[in-house]
């Protein structure tokens, strides 16, 4: 089809196995440094600046400036959600680039898709949800429930105040390693950022990783019962 979205393009700019490294970095949500993201990628800093300015020209990464650093993030949520679902058809096909390694099992239970859970209990929180009517579908949609919304508010989050964005206020993300979805949107980074401040979950520097205390794992289970 010579009209219409160029997907040959993103999928070069995406097949590329350092870009791949890069852009899997940047599913931690984090802004990186250059230096940071040559390390991932495993390759020097003028090859990782020539692939950051492709990334950047083709609208997958932005750049932000902080005193005399600049920082990379993934440009949306819609870039993080189209490299989620790869990552699921990945797995799903065998496409492994390594065995499973130590950390593994706890990628598999909770880490972070971005801003938002994923993982075992990303699933389970999605589940709850919906499985109570505090959230639906209305066609392709996913929707909060007024049920739902009273949920969120005991939990802390003033809808209202949520950030404006292009990203929907409840969107399913497919989860690679449990073939399920799990709540993204700007709830689910609302929901996985009032976790955080309230001590339930502590990200594992320099990986994708959310570790659960016996505190907030017990508080997940009663929140979000299976």
């Amino acid at each position: 089809m010579r009209d219409g979205p160029d997907i040959a393009r993103v999928a070069a700019l995406i097949g590329d196995p350092a870009r791949a490294n890069i852009l899997t970095a940047l599913m931690s949500g984090k802004a990186l440094t250059l230096s940071e993201l040559a390390g991932e990628a495993g390759v020097t800093l003028p090859t990782a600046s020539g692939h950051m300015a492709k990334l950047a020209e083709g609208g997958l990464v932005g750049t932000r400036k902080q005193g005399r650093h600049k920082y990379f993030a993934l440009a949306s949520d819609d870039v993080a959600h189209v490299l989620e679902a790869l990552m699921g058809l990945a797995a799903g096909t065998g496409q492994l680039r390594h065995r499973p390694g130590p950390r593994d099992p706890e990628m598999r239970r909770a880490r972070v898709c971005y801003n938002h859970l994923a993982g075992d209990m990303g699933t389970q929180m999605y589940d709850s949800l919906l499985r109570r009517g505090m959230l639906r579908h209305a066609g392709e949609a996913l929707e909060l429930t007024g049920e739902g919304r009273a949920f969120v508010a005991g939990f802390g989050i003033d809808l209202d105040a949520l950030p404006r964005s292009r990203a929907p206020l409840c969107r399913d993300c497919l989860d690679w390693s449990e073939r399920r979805a799990h709540l993204a949107g700007r709830l689910g980074r609302a929901m996985l950022g009032q976790m955080e401040a309230s001590g339930w979950v502590s990200r594992v520097k320099g990986s994708r990783i959310l570790r659960f205390s016996a505190r907030g794992d017990a508080a997940f289970r009663e929140a979000f019962p299976a």
